[in-house]
């Protein structure tokens, strides 16, 4: 399996975004403090650095990406929403939003091992898509490890979950109410650049 094995703090300043949206809320770098007076960037790399943000966010590498926007350019619609409503709805990202998991790529690594059910069925597919409807829930054995024993109690974390979905407090499992909207998507990114990237 594929990994983005690159420096989160690193990524997000280059790409211009705060490590918060990643789910870091302590990363920073000392790498070039002052910055260097850069050249103006071309169209193409404004488009490009779009498409990266979007990318580097959800955790996703190329050819995956691009099959996500075929998807979305032949789906009625806008191209651009229905690009981000498409990656929003990845399981690794639904894990993370309904704070399961700390950060989008803890979240990767808990469905890879299997550590939840959709519908009652175990899935450890990262790219599985949610429907309206489904279930998601802690594996029953899993539930006494660490990671997911802190999420129970009165001790437990408060999460402020997306319209889209909903979890009880103490409980391990969430609901997909309805597909996500563009309006519910907090990602900072101008998707229709990355539109007029894959247009030309």
């Amino acid at each position: 399996m594929a990994k983005n094995m690159q420096p989160v703090a690193k990524r997000c300043k280059a790409l211009g975004i705060s490590p918060a949206v990643m789910g870091y809320t302590k990363k920073t770098t000392n790498r070039n403090p002052g910055g260097q007076m850069r050249r103006k960037k071309s169209d193409y790399g404004i488009q490009l650095n779009e498409k990266q943000k979007v990318k580097f966010i959800y955790g996703i590498l190329e050819k995956q990406f691009r099959s996500y926007y075929e998807s979305a350019a032949a789906a009625p619609g806008r191209t651009g929403d229905n690009l981000l409503i498409t990656v929003e709805r990845r399981l690794d990202n639904v894990v993370y939003r309904m704070g399961f998991a700390m950060t989008r790529r803890q979240a990767r690594q808990l469905v890879t091992h299997a550590h939840f059910t959709v519908n009652g069925r175990k899935v450890n597919i990262p790219s599985y898509l949610v429907k309206a409807g489904d279930v998601i829930e802690v594996e029953e054995a899993s539930r006494s490890s660490v990671v997911f024993k802190r999420l129970t109690g009165q001790d437990a974390p408060i999460f402020l979950l997306p319209a889209w979905m909903e979890r009880e407090k103490n409980t391990l499992k969430g609901t997909i109410t309805r597909l996500p909207t563009r309006e519910d998507i907090d990602v900072p990114v101008e998707e229709h650049l990355i539109v007029e990237l894959y247009s030309k």
